[in-house]
């Protein structure tokens, strides 16, 4: 059977960083990237960042010397540029409160709690959302993920 797919998902996400190894330090800390790869590119450095998750898409972070994070605006509210899933979403708001990130408070969705979310900031300003919903597909993880205890 031929595919008539133009596309079939989204290939990774690119966020920008001023300080771009401190960024990486930061997402492999507090959000459980892995560095991949780190090269350089017409003038400034791009991090691959992976999670997981074996079929989780990559994080690019690109170096830029501009301080402008990324805006999205909802109706005049400041909106995420991008939700990362949590399996405990109660244990991943307390541990970045712990490590002094000041996240948002926890918000539920629907009548029973069928989703949770909350905000939370990257070291450029970008805002991010960490979420959990009953419908969060399941996925296995990466092998080298699970050897390293990381």
């Amino acid at each position: 059977m031929e595919n008539k797919f133009k596309f079939s998902r989204i290939g990774y996400v690119y966020v920008p960083a001023t300080r771009i190894d401190e960024s990486i330090e930061w997402y492999t800390r507090h959000l459980d990237f892995r560095l991949i790869d780190k090269f350089h590119e017409q003038g400034s450095y791009l991090a691959v960042l992976h999670h997981p998750h074996q079929h989780s898409i990559a994080l690019l972070l690109v170096e830029t010397a501009e301080h402008k994070p990324l805006a999205i605006a909802r109706n005049g509210t400041s909106f995420p540029i991008m939700a990362l899933n949590c399996p405990d979403i109660e244990f991943t708001h307390r541990r970045l409160s712990e490590d002094g990130i000041n996240p948002e408070p926890l918000m539920s969705i629907g009548d029973g709690g069928e989703a949770k979310y909350f905000f939370f900031r990257d070291p450029d300003g970008n805002l991010l959302e960490a979420a959990w919903s009953i419908w969060d597909p399941q996925d296995d993880y990466k092998e080298d993920f699970l050897r390293s205890g990381e």
